[in-house]
């Protein structure tokens, strides 16, 4: 059973040359964890091997951008998306991810490898509104897959507002 954490307010910020590594099975518990990872997420080794990847899950963080995300994997695709992270101690930090399916050899996913960087300030300035939108969006359903559902089309006409694709957006930010 993953600990409830209460979130500070205080963010951590990753180093210019750092790299979070996670990878992950079919079903997103988490197989391997670098050592950045561990340091940034104030988690050991043993609480994260075996854990789902959500332990990291922000509460400010909108479900519908999960829900891409694994759309996206699961059909055999790579994403690219700024997170908001939550460690152990009720820190946050940003990072941007890049999250790709891992495939054997008959082309099938046997899991998933994420890389996180320390983002630009910009793109995450221009996102926290995005996603604040996004949040209040889920907060007004029932339940929570209702919110979810509701924000991600919420996100898919913003995005077609725009005239571009979540790749595209991602990118121009």
């Amino acid at each position: 059973m993953m600990k409830t954490v209460t979130p500070t307010g205080v963010e951590r910020t990753l180093g210019e040359e750092e790299l979070i590594v996670s990878k992950t099975d079919v079903k997103g518990r988490i197989t391997y964890a670098n050592d950045v990872f561990m340091r940034m997420a104030k988690y050991s080794a043993d609480e994260l091997i075996g854990a789902p990847h959500s332990i990291v899950r922000h509460p400010d963080m909108p479900r519908c951008v999960f829900k891409l995300l694994w759309d996206t994997i699961e059909a055999k695709q790579e994403i690219f998306a700024y997170v908001l992270n939550l460690a152990g101690d009720g820190c946050h930090y940003w990072v941007y991810a890049h999250v790709t399916p891992t495939f054997d050899n008959q082309g099938n996913i046997i899991g998933y490898h994420s890389n996180r960087r320390k983002p630009d300030r910009g793109p995450i300035e221009k996102v926290k509104p995005i996603y604040d939108l996004l949040l209040k969006e889920e907060a007004k359903h029932a339940n929570a897959k209702e919110g979810m559902n509701a924000s991600f089309n919420m996100m898919v006409d913003f995005l077609k507002q725009q005239g571009v694709g979540y790749d595209q957006f991602v990118l121009s930010l």
